[in-house]
């Protein structure tokens, strides 16, 4: 073996893997995922928890109602 020739990295030394740069992008998107979908699920149940404590108050006008406009 010639000197050089080990310190020289090949092409394929050069880069990496596809498997755990495709398993991180997947994990990313299933983490976003999950934190959009809190938010909305928080987002929500506040609304309805809001509406409830009106109701349990013995409030009539809690829950806006919207009617379709007339052409």
């Amino acid at each position: 073996m010639p000197r050089g020739e080990a310190d020289t990295p090949t092409p394929d030394d050069e880069q990496e893997p596809e498997g755990p740069r495709r398993a991180t992008l997947v994990a990313l998107v299933v983490i976003v995922v999950l934190a959009v979908g809190g938010f909305f699920l928080w987002n929500q149940l506040s609304k309805m928890a809001a509406i409830q404590d009106c109701v349990w108050e013995g409030r009539t006008n809690c829950a806006p109602i919207t009617t379709p406009s007339r052409p």
